[in-house]
């Protein structure tokens, strides 16, 4: 079987970039948390946001995701403002987030979770009334995806049984399910070791040959091997913008972010 994630149907949006902030800013009681920040992130590439902490990146992150609403400014996706749009809503419009925490079902087999996901977009994730032969369908497609994030050998383990990294692997296998344009990643190698590292880096290069991938992250190295750009934050406002050849050089960034990653 061909390993391959089909390329995602949908609006291609205007220009280079899927998805643009205009003077995003939040403010929490008066603090500001991120203040007039402009994000272009281009389509079909891996953009990383990096900061220390307290920079402000995992609140753009909940802005961009929709579980937070913005002060001021505004968020546009495919060309379309979706500043005010409810964050249940922007799966349909083909962005998709995942979580630090895995949020994988662990009395669920792999090819369970993997089809419950697929149920969603088909409007039957809740018909539990009917046979289980009914959703015969969908598991050649199901079978699919678990191939291509490397599960197959265990496609009838219960999630709960998987490794912290395999569970991420399924993650992505349920995420890509939903056919997303765009995948938002908070921090997907937090708690990973250097073999599962590898695993899920290969993951997320495969996923952007076709779709586009923001992620937040503090691992400086895998941003390096991974992203195409890279936009550096600190005290919720951006600091740098680039490759990592020309922030890893940047003198404001090693005295804000760098030289705290290896202290």
């Amino acid at each position: 079987m061909q390993q391959h994630a089909p390329r995602p149907s949908g609006p291609t949006g205007d220009g280079d970039n899927i998805i643009e902030t205009r003077g995003l800013t939040k403010e929490f009681l008066g603090f500001v948390a991120v203040r007039d920040v402009n994000l272009k992130v281009k389509r079909h590439t891996i953009h990383a946001l990096i900061g220390p902490n307290g920079a402000g990146k995992t609140t753009v992150f909940n802005l961009l995701t929709k579980f937070l609403r913005p002060t001021s400014g505004s968020i546009h996706f495919n060309g379309v403002d979706v500043t005010r749009t409810a964050p249940a809503d922007m799966a349909g419009q083909g962005m998709v987030r995942s979580f630090q925490i895995s949020s994988v079902f662990s009395h669920l087999t792999v090819l369970e979770n993997v089809r419950v996901a697929l149920q969603r977009p088909l409007g039957i994730s809740f018909h539990f009334w009917k046979p289980r032969r009914t959703l015969h369908p969908l598991h050649e497609r199901a079978d699919e995806l678990i191939e291509w994030v490397g599960l197959t050998p265990y496609r009838d383990v219960n999630a709960g049984e998987l490794s912290y990294g395999r569970k991420r692997a399924l993650e992505f296998a349920t995420t890509l399910a939903l056919e997303p344009e765009m995948l938002l990643l908070d921090e997907p190698m937090a708690g990973l070791g250097h073999e599962d590292i590898h695993r899920i880096s290969s993951l997320i290069k495969r996923v952007a040959a076709n779709r586009t991938v923001l992620m937040v992250e503090h691992n400086l190295s895998v941003v390096a091997d991974l992203s195409d750009t890279i936009t550096v934050l600190t005290r919720g406002s951006v600091l740098a913008e680039g490759d990592y050849a020309a922030v890893s050089t940047n003198p404001s960034v090693r005295e804000a972010y760098i030289g705290g990653v290896h202290a």
